[in-house]
């Protein structure tokens, strides 16, 4: 059946083609290569996304809680050594696989982190927000213990830390609905691992602040109006508590990096939620430039994941500080999601960005390449009832222009219900791919992931 409402299954994110979870971890090695692997590209790619284990209950279950799994592919001379699937052991997992607990310090409820996964420090993290620590893996991806930087964090992370170019540390806006209901918390972990500083931020009314931005003199933070419904978190009818509330207002705020105690710099926006921004920067003339994918509501008539309410496009916002206005404008009215950009470009002026189309069955589609000087985007269609999730751009060594790299994806052919790895010339989107590696599985819709290179975390 195809699928063009969420509301036409009573839960779309757990029954329905490729956002069904799967049941079995797996290993495979000497994978089956589609044209060349760069030698360039020696580590890992993996990605974290929900895969529920065993039953839940249709009726509350929302998309974004689902138990984490990490999926992983191994290159190394121009072979793909090995795909590798793992859940991200919380107390439930372990427990369905007949494990001990997991060790280390638990917040809150139990929770498997699903979001994000990557390296740094030497260590490989899985990530989610509100509450819950980071679980460290191993090179395998195997579960080692919950990790709260070494016993540094004293509340839960974000599912979007932001590496500091310069410093190599991670930023990230952290928060926690049952304690930190008042405020959030601005968190920098050094680039050995542990925290460094923490600065309580006070905002009304626990909005879900998924991601951030960083500039090189601020914090960018979106206040935007989805917000706890604490008689729903009570009621146990949803899993998820955080509903769309116009009432809470709209707004974007401008954290000094240099001064903590600075006043915020708050600027009202139109009434919409972001999930993901692409990139920030400051200006000469002192302005911040935002792009970012801009939904007009969120969680709203569809409250068991994002879809169902409106389609996500691609916007800019340039912030005026001295007049606290924002400009909004929109750069390309198709449906943009998980937006990209060179990760050495972080918080600098970037040219090119990278999204994902989101195609009729609510499934990732083709991928775009936006070039912000020329005002044009290029796309990589990836063939019928194929689509691409996040892409990672990995640059390439020595190599010359910001472009100058690949992206590398996790594309679902829903022709053969399987999955490869596909890495693309980001030169040249639209090109065939420089190489695609077959998979022993379909990986199912997620989240986000990060190319790992060898010379960061080595091989066990």
């Amino acid at each position: 059946m195809t699928v063009t409402d969420p509301s036409a299954s009573t839960n779309f994110y757990v029954e329905q083609g490729n956002f069904a979870p799967l049941a079995t971890e797996l290993t495979e090695t000497d994978l089956e290569v589609i044209g060349e692997i760069p030698a360039e590209l020696s580590g890992r790619y993996v990605r974290n996304g929900p895969n529920p284990i065993g039953d839940v209950d249709l009726d509350t279950h929302h998309w974004f809680i689902g138990d984490g799994m990490v999926h992983g592919v191994r290159l190394d001379g121009g072979r793909a050594c090995w795909y590798r699937n793992r859940w991200v052991r919380g107390n439930r997992v372990s427990e369905a696989l007949g494990e001990a607990p997991v060790p280390g310090t638990q917040y809150r409820a139990d929770f498997s982190p699903n979001t994000n996964v990557g390296g740094f420090a030497g260590t490989t993290w899985a990530f989610v927000e509100a509450g819950t620590p980071p679980v460290e893996l191993n090179y395998e991806l195997d579960t080692v213990c919950r990790n709260d930087f070494f016993g540094t964090l004293s509340n839960g992370f974000t599912a979007h830390p932001k590496l500091a170019v310069h410093t190599r540390e991670l930023h990230g806006l952290c928060y926690a609905w049952d304690e930190l209901f008042d405020h959030i918390q601005y968190v920098i972990v050094g680039n050995d691992g542990r925290v460094r500083s923490s600065l309580d931020i006070p905002i009304a009314g626990m909005p879900m602040i998924h991601d951030m931005s960083l500039t090189a003199n601020y914090v960018v933070i979106y206040d935007l109006p989805v917000t706890v419904d604490v008689e729903l978190a009570l009621s146990g009818t949803s899993s998820f508590p955080f509903r769309w509330n116009p009432e809470h207002g709209a707004r974007v705020g401008l954290q000094s990096r240099q001064d903590s105690t600075a006043e915020i710099i708050w600027c009202d926006v139109g009434e919409c939620y972001v999930i993901h921004p692409l990139n920030a920067y400051d200006t000469d003339d002192g302005r911040v430039v935002i792009d970012l994918c801009r939904y007009d509501t969120m969680f709203h008539a569809d409250t068991k994941g994002p879809f169902g309410d409106s389609m996500p496009t691609l916007d800019r916002w340039t912030i005026d500080p001295s007049t606290r206005t924002v400009n909004e404008v929109r750069i390309d009215d198709r449906v943009h999601e998980f937006p990209v950009v060179r990760g050495s470009l972080t918080g600098r002026r970037h040219r090119f960005g990278y999204t994902v189309g989101v195609d009729e069955n609510f499934g990732p589609g083709a991928t775009y390449k936006h070039d912000y000087e020329t005002g044009t985007a290029t796309v990589h269609d990836h063939g019928p009832g194929r689509g691409s999730g996040e892409a990672t751009f990995v640059a390439r060594p020595d190599g010359e222009g910001e472009d100058d790299g690949w992206l590398i994806s996790y594309v679902f052919d829903g022709n053969e219900n399987r999955s490869e790895l596909v890495i693309l010339d980001a030169r040249d989107v639209a090109a065939a791919p420089v190489a695609r590696v077959t998979l022993p599985t379909r990986i199912p819709h997620g989240f986000h992931g990060n190319w790992i290179p060898d010379s960061s975390v080595a091989p066990s």
